[in-house]
């Protein structure tokens, strides 16, 4: 199987993971950003014109940003500020942000939905803020693997079996770091 997510034909792509309260943005034509949801959110904003976007992963809607300390990543609110100021320190403008949000799934069904509560804040957010939303996959009751070309503005997601405690640990934890030269990351 060879991949089949490079978007040229140079250099394969560089995969970068975002675990819960983590973003990353970039202006690197080769990277993809790569995460695990659950009922945790993620966004994926861009500049289609600057040529720079990133993700984010985020726990809970709620939180004040605030907040001393580090709990406060877990939050989209404190998540999805820090992407946006990072994408324009990087050069993007708030007026051509486009974003995709992903994830929000109901895991276990009896407790409380704090996917859909991530998924209604998220796109709450964007509207808020005026940043388009042009798509994503939100809800529902599985989990998905995700990867997001932040300069290309693709994404790709390959939906989950039935949630196990496993997934959640997936969802926290980066995969193990056995990287070699040459090495593909299959999904």
């Amino acid at each position: 199987m060879s991949w089949s997510g490079a978007l040229s034909d140079g250099d394969p792509p560089r995969p970068i993971h975002i675990v819960q309260g983590e973003h990353h943005v970039t202006d690197d034509p080769q990277a993809v950003l790569t995460t695990i949801l659950g009922s945790c959110v993620a966004a994926c904003l861009r500049d289609p014109l600057a040529g720079v976007g990133g993700m984010n992963h985020f726990l809970l809607p709620g939180g004040d940003p605030r907040d001393a300390g580090t709990d406060c990543v877990r939050y989209g609110v404190h998540a999805m500020e820090l992407l946006v100021n990072a994408l324009l320190v990087r050069g993007a403008r708030r007026d051509r942000l486009e974003g995709k949000l992903f994830g929000g799934a109901r895991l276990v069904k009896g407790l409380t939905d704090v996917g859909a509560q991530n998924a209604d804040f998220a796109e709450d957010f964007l509207r808020r803020e005026g940043l388009r939303h042009v798509g994503g996959s939100l809800r529902g009751e599985r989990g998905r693997r995700l990867q997001f070309w932040p300069v290309a503005g693709r994404a790709r997601q390959v939906l989950l079996a039935k949630e196990t405690p496993e997934m959640l640990a997936r969802e926290v934890r980066p995969p193990p770091a056995t990287v070699h030269a040459g090495a593909l990351e299959l999904f």
